[in-house]
């Protein structure tokens, strides 16, 4: 049985890429257009819910409290999926294109139920899409990365500056290079989402849905890749 899993084929910039667009669009998304809750950032999902109970409003606190719950039961579910691999009925699938398309599929049934159901049953799906996504792509180039939460990469971007124009370090370049097109990929992300929710509402976040996809073929593109090389 082949061994998809021994190297990541989406430890490469243009998965990153694609993925911090997709996760910059899906917070847009249930921040615009489900209440002011994010999916994926779940660090401003804790700071709005401290704030709510300090202001007593209830309500509010519920559709924090479910997106950061929902987010554990999607870390959850992915960390059973990587435990579990590979499946049986299933020799020849890479792990991490299983786990994107599961997000397709969540991000499709969040997008035609959108205006029916309610925000937070939407937020909860979405929160474990990105979930997943979080557990599943933590690598880049070798080094730790993450499509969902911007704070860690401005830190490195800064950091990578400074040791390239002080320094003199070429590495550190091409480093900076690196994750500043990921920071760029997850604010066009936001952008055209936000830009698309005033024509497309709720059906917006299939745009998540079409880059995952995209990331599905670029993916396997560089896995038949690595395979002529090898």
């Amino acid at each position: 049985m082949l061994n998809y899993t021994a190297q990541p084929t989406h430890d490469r910039l243009p998965v990153g890429a694609l993925l911090a667009a997709a996760a910059g669009g899906l917070d847009a998304y249930t921040y615009l257009q489900h209440g002011e809750v994010f999916a994926g950032l779940q660090t401003g999902n804790l700071i709005l819910l401290g704030a709510s109970i300090g202001q007593s409003q209830f309500a509010r606190m519920a559709q924090y409290a479910t997106s950061i719950m929902m987010f554990m039961v999607g870390t959850i579910i992915a960390r059973i999926i990587q435990k579990h691999w590979p499946l049986r009925l299933l020799p020849t699938v890479s792990r991490s294109g299983f786990i994107i398309t599961y997000e397709i599929i969540l991000l499709l049934i969040a997008g035609t139920f959108s205006s029916s159901w309610p925000n937070m049953l939407i937020t909860g799906l979405l929160s474990m899409v990105a979930a997943a996504q979080l557990q599943e792509f933590r690598q880049l180039n070798g080094g730790p990365f993450t499509s969902l939460m911007m704070t860690g990469n401005l830190r490195t971007l800064a950091e990578s500056i400074y040791d390239g124009v002080a320094g003199h370090d070429k590495q550190a370049v091409t480093k900076g290079l690196t994750i500043g097109t990921i920071i760029l990929s997850f604010v066009a992300g936001a952008g055209v989402t936000a830009l698309l929710t005033l024509t497309w509402h709720g059906h917006t976040i299939w745009l998540s849905a079409v880059i995952l996809v995209i990331t599905l073929i670029v993916s396997h593109l560089e896995r038949r890749t690595k395979k002529a090389v090898g």
